[in-house]
């Protein structure tokens, strides 16, 4: 798999879309920007689970980085109350 990164001006990705498509699929990362600014990224498409077991690799792998990311509501909190204490 390829891993290298290359980057496409709207207008650019827009005319090679085709192209920069099948690059995607090959295992390279398009990045397009706006005005300078990254606003999207074209990389290949991850297969569905078929099987039982892949679901269940899929699901223990969601919940793994599930436990590992961010903060949790705990009881009596509520998000409105994360946003008004952000205020504050």
């Amino acid at each position: 798999m390829d891993a290298r990164t290359t980057e496409f001006a709207v207008a650019d990705a827009k005319a090679r879309f085709s192209e920069l498509l099948d690059r995607a699929e090959a295992g390279e990362e398009i990045v397009i920007r706006r005005h300078g600014k990254a606003v999207a990224r074209l990389v290949a498409a991850r297969e569905a689970p078929k099987t039982a077991e892949d679901k269940r690799r899929a699901l223990d792998a969601w919940k793994k980085w599930r436990a590992e990311s961010g903060p949790r509501l705990q009881p009596g909190d509520s998000i409105k109350g994360w946003i008004n204490e952000g205020r504050r």
